[in-house]
């Protein structure tokens, strides 16, 4: 049952994509949650034995609130700007969840010596997509930055990280850019992962290139590689595709 809550100046309170009894604050100037979050939190296996996951870069909350709807695991959440980790507590507060979901205001590097190392089932996180050198073609806004430029952690900092924090034979789960999945592979097997799940995000049904990939690597394992059916965003007339409609309980555009 959502609890009443007092919306700072800019604030908005939405339904997490059609799941209208989970609610989450929004603040397009600073941070709102992208459908490439819900498609990570969709993409994450639980099981019985899932007691403990963390969300490195957890921004605003959608990836543990999500998945409440597939565990009863304890979620943590790690979020370095202090703005965007408020909303994210308060949203947790807003729909009762406080004694499932955690969210710390911490940088995710090193935070393994806060919360416990070899502890987590599973690790995900939606990070900073792009590269940041001085010529990038950065957002004014420093809170957007952040988020979609490497700038308070770069891709070998989270897997390092994960590597860190997850128990032997844990998930490691992340969305990432298609064109950076040679990087990432390098990465992972440095630290001791193999990729045992992949599937490929195109965004519209006829699109010849896939824009994101989901990732699933598990630490410590053998190898053996499942190619999952591509899955495509918006159907030719530009609405989200059948099975996104049904996943996320998506209306029409």
């Amino acid at each position: 049952m959502n609890k009443n809550v007092e919306l700072k100046e800019k604030e908005m309170l939405h339904e997490l994509l059609g799941y209208d009894y989970i609610k989450i604050i929004q603040n397009d100037d600073m941070f709102s949650f992208s459908i490439d979050s819900m498609l990570l939190a969709n993409f994450v296996e639980t099981n019985k034995k899932t007691k403990n996951i963390i969300d490195l870069g957890c921004g605003n909350g959608p990836i543990p609130l999500y998945l409440t709807l597939k565990t009863d695991a304890h979620i943590d959440g790690i979020e370095i700007q202090s703005d965007v980790f408020d909303m994210a507590k308060r949203s947790v507060e807003i729909n009762g969840f406080e004694k499932q979901i955690t969210i710390i205001n911490d940088d995710l590097k090193d935070i393994y010596k806060k919360v416990g190392a070899n502890k987590y089932d599973i690790v995900t996180s939606n990070p900073p997509y792009f590269k940041y050198v001085p010529t990038s073609n950065i957002n004014k806004n420093d809170y957007l930055t952040i988020a979609r430029h490497e700038v308070k952690a770069k891709l070998e900092d989270i897997v390092v990280e994960a590597k860190r924090l997850l128990v032997d034979g844990g998930s490691f789960c992340l969305v990432h850019r298609a064109e950076r999945l040679s990087e990432i592979n390098s990465v992972i097997v440095n630290n001791c992962f193999n990729i045992k799940r992949i599937r490929f995000v195109y965004p519209k049904v006829d699109a010849c290139e896939a824009l994101l990939v989901l990732i699933e690597a598990k630490k410590n394992s053998n190898s053996g590689l499942k190619v999952l059916p591509p899955l495509y965003i918006y159907d030719k007339d530009g609405e989200y595709t059948q099975e996104l409609k049904e996943t996320f309980k998506l209306k029409k555009i």
